[in-house]
């Protein structure tokens, strides 16, 4: 029964981190806007009083295919409060040329997107197009919070565009991320988890040697059967060896003098 007790208390606490990871992250007022950096290029970047997209949503423009590529970390681990970087490729197939707004990203929880978890930074653009026909890669450096606990995220990232001055845009990655924390392995939940884990093996241990010392008590005490012995067939037995002998006729002189 305490077995299941333990088990049900972990479960709460796994259940929990992801809720506190929000939790964590809203208290922090650095986790609405964590700003990228850039250099300024052919492309035009621009960090410094952009627009933030997040709140509109606009539908992609046909022929327009996007792809996401993460040039220096291709296994998708981002430590926290570190940058990183990744490559938004767009192929335009249509008749117009575009215009590149902005690449946008967000951080929500894997089990229900309704939950934001943190708004990554507005990397705008003034002097992108991709013509008809042709392909182009844009870079896109962002940071999740320094405060964000380790663990499986989902990232959403979009690029707003524009065709013939109409506002587009287009998810180029929906997938999962996993934070770490920087410059360890370790993180703290897991040493917690770790010990606990530990901890309940050590009661687990505790409770079946109690059980086993409760089992050698009770063989200790059960009483023993006593066995009597009977002494009317050993005298019968006694009588017919002493038949005849001196000891038997003493015997029966004695008893005819008391008669």
């Amino acid at each position: 029964m305490s077995i299941r007790v333990f088990s049900v208390f972990l479960a709460l606490i796994l259940f929990s981190s992801s809720f506190l990871q929000v939790a964590r992250c809203q208290s922090d007022p650095e986790t609405d806007v964590v700003e990228g950096t850039g250099e300024a290029g052919d492309l035009g970047i621009v960090n410094d009083d952009v627009q933030d997209f997040g709140s509109d949503s606009f539908s992609p423009a046909p022929g327009i295919e996007t792809v996401c590529v993460f040039p220096k970390n291709p296994s998708k681990v981002v430590a926290a409060g570190e940058e990183s970087e990744l490559l938004v490729g767009m192929k335009n197939d249509g008749d117009s040329s575009l215009n590149i707004i902005a690449i946008q990203a967000s951080v929500h929880l894997p089990f229900d997107h309704r939950y934001l978890v943190q708004n990554l930074s507005v990397q705008a653009f003034n002097n992108a197009t991709v013509p008809p026909s042709a392909q182009a890669t844009f870079p896109y450096i962002f940071a999740v919070s320094k405060f964000m606990q380790p663990g499986s995220f989902d990232l959403v990232g979009i690029i707003v565009y524009e065709i013939d001055q109409n506002p587009f845009q287009s998810t180029f990655y929906n997938g999962t991320i996993e934070v770490t924390e920087p410059g360890g392995l370790l993180s703290v939940e897991s040493v917690f988890l770790f010990c606990l884990g530990i901890a309940l093996l050590v009661l687990l241990g505790f409770w079946i040697r109690g059980q086993i010392q409760n089992l050698s008590k009770k063989t200790k005490r059960a009483p023993k059967a006593k066995v009597e012995v009977g002494t009317a067939t050993s005298d019968a037995s006694t009588d017919e060896w002493l038949e005849g002998t001196a000891y038997s006729q003493s015997l029966s002189n004695k008893s005819k003098k008391k008669k």
